[in-house]
């Protein structure tokens, strides 16, 4: 059917609606700590959805449905292990973050290490999330492309600008709290695209049901690399035990040492604020995920062809939005995408633009004035927007199946960062210079695992950690630098 005027109008109000909500939080911008933190004033339940619209993009919303198209529902055992990592943050890593007034994560490192470990583990950061998030926001663009016709670059461009506007006026809090409209939005917009799918599927629900578990959509648990224990198939990568321990490992670095989410456990009000945000962040996670992959099988019980059919699996669920979903429907789906895509962008904004100033420029001009410091920060801000609008359009036509190229880049150093930060709170006696070798050979492994190795991306980290924990711990102990 296309979009018609009723559809774009939508998409047009909630652009402008969510820019304009975003700029009322502007005055409030007095000091940098307002500008990072929000003056560590938000509420834990604002907070747990910023963190769920935080690590919900495009790519996901796009992706997880397109998965669950070609597979099934055993990517919640990754999601599982979401979950237990963000009960191991809660109870190693929160407790060290409140102990002293740190705007980034990687304070703490400077703290237990130094200046160098410290400027290390900040600039893997910016480089790893830079890159992660050009394929961020490369997403945006099957959407908008497929939904309005316009051209990939300029569809990336408005929605870069539109969400560099409140970005850059109303720093996090104008980050927060549109992620919690954005969250309602299109966790609003997936359920009412599951009705209306359910009643354009032939036969409705039944046919649905009898459909999936004849192709067994249904199948959560993977119990393959566990067939010849203790000898475990590594190159699946949705397996009960790869998803679980994967999992955790993932989120363990994700969400304890990547300011992006980092940023947002430190502007709670307290530390049980934080650690009751985070947990529920994962409860809210889990459900979503499960939404998205059942809006995948609705999918595949309504069209009944490959993905190949699509060209990707990634552009189903935008193909039958704009294609098959009624009149209002559709524009409003398409915005919660949208709105999907804003709320991660600008909390990557906002997350860049702190590490830069605080773990990079101030080290070299420590003395400024508050009103100068906010100048400085909104430009910073400016800068990452350029930044990862040049790499998104070199991501063009260059990855496959998006969500996972996304972790995948992630992947790679997210299993040194977080050896080094174990190291930092779990051992006395592991130095700087030890770290720093354990965390090049924690790289090094990581970068075979995914240029040279068969074994699946839900390894990489905690191979990753295991690898800088032991060589840092070992090194250490045998050479004393500290």
């Amino acid at each position: 059917m296309g979009l018609n005027w009723i559809d774009l109008l939508i998409i047009a109000v909630y652009l402008a609606g969510i820019t304009l909500f975003g700029l009322r939080f502007r005055k409030r911008q007095r000091t940098m700590r307002d500008y990072f933190l929000a003056d560590r004033n938000i509420p834990w339940w604002a907070l747990a959805l910023s963190i769920v619209a935080a690590e919900t993009s495009t790519l996901t919303i796009i992706s997880i449905p397109g998965l669950a198209y070609d597979s099934n529902f055993t990517f919640l055992q990754l999601v599982m292990g979401y979950v237990l990592g963000r009960v191991i943050i809660s109870f190693v890593l929160l407790p060290n973050y409140f102990r002293g007034d740190l705007f980034t994560a990687y304070q703490l490192i400077e703290q237990r290490f130094g200046a160098t470990l410290r400027t290390i583990t900040a600039g893997i950061f910016l480089l790893t999330r830079a890159a992660a998030e050009g394929v961020r926001v490369y997403a945006i663009s099957i959407v908008v492309s497929i939904a309005l016709g316009t051209g990939e670059i300029s569809s990336i461009a408005v929605i870069t600008l539109l969400t560099l506007i409140y970005t850059f006026e109303g720093g996090l809090a104008a980050v927060i709290w549109t992620d919690v409209v954005q969250t309602f939005i299109y966790v609003g917009g997936t359920l009412i695209g599951i009705f209306t799918i359910l009643h354009l599927v032939p036969g409705g629900w039944n046919s649905v049901q009898d459909l999936a578990r004849s192709a067994d959509k249904f199948r959560v648990f993977n119990l393959g690399g566990l067939a010849h224990w203790p000898f475990l198939n590594s190159s699946q990568p949705y397996t009960l035990l790869a998803g679980i321990v994967g999992g955790a490992f993932l989120t363990t670095a994700s969400h304890g040492t990547d300011q992006l989410i980092v940023q947002r456990l430190l502007a709670a009000r307290n530390q049980r604020q934080s650690v009751v945000a985070l947990l529920a962040s994962g409860v809210a996670i889990f459900l979503q995920f499960g939404l998205f992959l059942f809006v995948g099988v609705m999918l595949f019980a309504y069209y009944r062809v490959p993905s190949a059919t699509f060209g990707k699996a990634d552009r189903i669920y935008p193909t039958f939005i704009v294609g098959h979903m009624p009149h209002a429907i559709a524009g409003l789906l398409i915005a919660a995408i949208l709105a999907a895509a804003m709320s991660n962008l600008s909390a990557a904004l906002n997350s860049l633009a702190s590490c830069s100033m605080v773990d990079f420029y101030f080290r070299f001009r420590p003395q400024m004035e508050d009103r100068k410091k906010l100048i400085l920060a909104r430009m910073f801000t400016i800068v990452w927007a350029l930044i990862l609008f040049g790499l998104a359009v070199l991501a063009l036509h260059r990855v496959g199946r998006v969500v996972e190229v996304g972790l995948q880049i992630a992947s790679v150093s997210y299993g040194a960062l977080l050896g080094v930060f174990l190291l930092g709170v779990l051992t006395k006696r592991a130095s700087q210079g030890g770290a720093v070798l354990g965390m090049a050979c924690g790289l090094a492994a990581e970068l075979y695992l995914w240029k040279s190795s068969t074994i699946a991306f839900t390894w990489w980290v905690a191979i990753g950690t295991c690898v800088t924990f032991a060589v840092g711990y070992g090194t250490s102990l045998l050479w004393r630098t500290e």
